[in-house]
């Protein structure tokens, strides 16, 4: 069958008449529509098959519709979908805190849960100004949390920023990512350190351990590091967003781990329930007991927070990650990958390779030849996604699950189009 097929070419124009035009690029050979899913191959709705290369959003790490995770919700589903956030709690909820803790640093004991990373982040910049009484933060260029007013405050991005500078006051203290190969972590520290010294009203430092959005940016081992001294002796919050690298993606549970960095809140999602809307601060108990004791009227709450479906979805992708040991996994053959990618700097269009564990980017000369891999890649019945700051990118984050042979031809295929395009 062609790709894109009839049936997504029907859908295309319906969904252009109701849907808001900011959200999808709908053009003649891209997007396809997606039908269903299962491990690491995507099905359209013509019926054509699509090795998914981005795992959905970095969402299936443990594979799409994992049957582990599916019985859970459906069980879930029969006795409660629904309970009362703040109000009436459920007992799921207390037993993903507590399986929570099983995988967490020790000291990471307090948090609360939420619908979308955003939302995750949000919490936490509001736990650090109840905290520290202090309202400005710092965070890093090609940084990227979400897109509610409160994560833009920290947006290090700034076509995401701009169109609403207005309304979100001053902007974030913006510190360069150091890049692994390039810089070296004391002198990015120390950089950092001398930028936070000269300002005293900071209450919180985010960071992402790994650069997602901007093009799987890895910074040198010992930064993070070095940063949680700086945040320590500064009395700031250091909050580590690992919405996109947590649960195994990495090669580790956490990337925060390739250093043994505990931050003082780590922001949780995607991949933490396998597809339900859901995500989570979780902090240090001396951070996280800012917030007052409740007596009856949430600072911070939400209908659906701990929704029981998420829960249990949560539970379940944790069971499977550890059953699986899908961490190990992604370390292993994350080295096949990046061995393989290596090969592909020779290739002229190529300016960059990075990553580690099942996060990998291929930086280009051009954002125009990402743009077309990754239309050819999705005609050749691959699923890569396009990154960097300019759009320079293409990210490969597969399902943790993936199939040696299916990882090896998206390889193949992936190579033979960055030739084609250079050429």
């Amino acid at each position: 069958m062609s790709i894109p097929g009839s049936r997504t070419a029907d859908l295309r124009p319906r969904l252009r008449e109701y849907e808001s035009r900011n959200v999808t690029y709908l053009g003649d050979d891209f997007p396809v529509f997606w039908e269903s899913a299962e491990g690491a191959t995507v099905t359209d709705v013509d019926g054509n098959c699509y090795i998914d290369c981005a795992a959905a959003f970095g969402v299936a790490n443990v594979g799409h519709s994992n049957p582990r995770v599916v019985a859970a919700i459906s069980e879930q589903a029969r006795r409660l979908i629904h309970g009362m956030g703040d109000v009436h709690p459920t007992a799921v909820r207390v037993q993903l805190f507590e399986r929570l803790r099983t995988i967490l640093p020790p000291t990471l004991e307090r948090g609360l849960f939420a619908s979308s990373g955003s939302e995750a982040i949000e919490a936490a910049l509001k736990t650090a100004m109840l905290v520290t009484g202090k309202s400005r933060f710092a965070a890093y260029r090609g940084g990227y949390h979400g897109l509610s007013f409160g994560a833009l405050a920290v947006a290090g991005i700034e076509r995401f920023r701009s169109p609403f500078a207005a309304a979100l006051g001053a902007g974030p203290i913006l510190l360069e990512y150091p890049r692994a190969g390039r810089q070296n972590a004391r002198a990015g520290a120390g950089e950092a350190a001398r930028l936070l010294r000269a300002h005293d009203d900071v209450a919180a430092l985010v960071i992402e351990p790994i650069q997602g959005r901007a093009g799987c940016i890895v910074p040198p081992l010992g930064y993070l590091a070095a940063l949680r001294s700086t945040c320590d002796e500064l009395g700031i919050v250091m909050i580590v967003d690992e919405i996109f690298t947590g649960f195994g993606r990495t090669g580790a549970w956490f990337a925060v781990d390739r250093e043994s960095v505990v931050p003082d809140i780590l922001c949780l999602g995607k991949a933490m329930t396998s597809g339900l809307p859901m995500s989570a601060a979780i902090g240090r108990a001396p951070i996280m007991d800012a917030w007052p004791v409740s007596t009856g009227e949430a600072l911070h709450t939400s209908t659906h927070l701990g929704n029981p479906l998420g829960c249990a979805a949560a539970i379940a992708t944790i069971d499977e990650l550890e059953r699986l040991e899908l961490p190990a996994r992604a370390a292993r053959l994350g080295k096949e990958v990046g061995s393989r990618l290596e090969s592909f700097r020779t290739l002229p269009s190529v300016a960059e390779v990075r990553g580690c564990g099942l996060l990998w980017a291929v930086e280009l000369r051009h954002a125009e030849i990402a743009a077309r891999v990754v239309k050819r890649a999705l005609a050749r019945g691959l699923i890569v996604l396009q990154s960097g700051t300019e759009g320079e990118s293409v990210t490969i984050a597969p399902p943790l699950v993936i199939g040696d042979d299916q990882m090896d031809r998206a390889l193949d295929i992936l190579e033979s189009l960055i030739a084609q395009t250079s050429a």
